[in-house]
């Protein structure tokens, strides 16, 4: 509350409080304890293979061509993997008919979501939650190959 003199007459205002949004709490490894990541070696090797691909080819190219590349580095160095592994969408105990397609299922447990994009939206994030409830996996990775250095979200559900 603060106070104003306005024409010898003092008038009190009330400072309108603003209200925060909520967002969707994205861990990193800046707000982690390092010793209790789920996934860690697994999640470490992901990125690994991201930034060798993101230094070999830069920034600018369409998904697709990133996608490409991940697969070749994840089969050269045996990591197992699905890429754009479906999922059903249970609806009030129906399946919707439209599917989702996760971009990479790795070691059966981590959904990795491949961008190309000029930033992680709070929107990549909120579709990462969805993948993850529909999955019943616990991690999803989002990385970006749009910006010129690397960039990456981890979601724990």
């Amino acid at each position: 509350m603060f106070v104003c003199k306005c024409n010898t007459e003092l008038v009190a205002y009330k400072k309108k409080e603003k209200k925060k949004k909520k967002k969707p709490f994205v861990y990193s490894w800046q707000n982690q304890n390092m010793e209790n990541l789920i996934y860690k070696e697994e999640c470490y090797s992901i990125i690994g293979k991201c930034m060798e691909v993101h230094n070999n080819l830069g920034p600018g190219f369409i998904e697709t061509v990133y996608k490409d590349a991940l697969e070749y580095e994840f089969k050269l160095t045996g990591v197992p993997f699905e890429r754009e592994k479906v999922y059903e969408i249970s609806y009030k105990g129906i399946i919707l008919p439209h599917k989702f397609y996760a971009d990479f299922v790795v070691n059966d447990s981590i959904i990795l979501e491949i961008k190309g994009v000029s930033k992680i939206s709070d929107l990549f994030i909120a579709q990462a939650l969805n993948y993850l409830k529909v999955s019943q996996n616990k991690l999803a990775l989002i990385v970006n190959f749009g910006e010129l250095k690397l960039n990456y979200k981890r979601i724990v559900y």
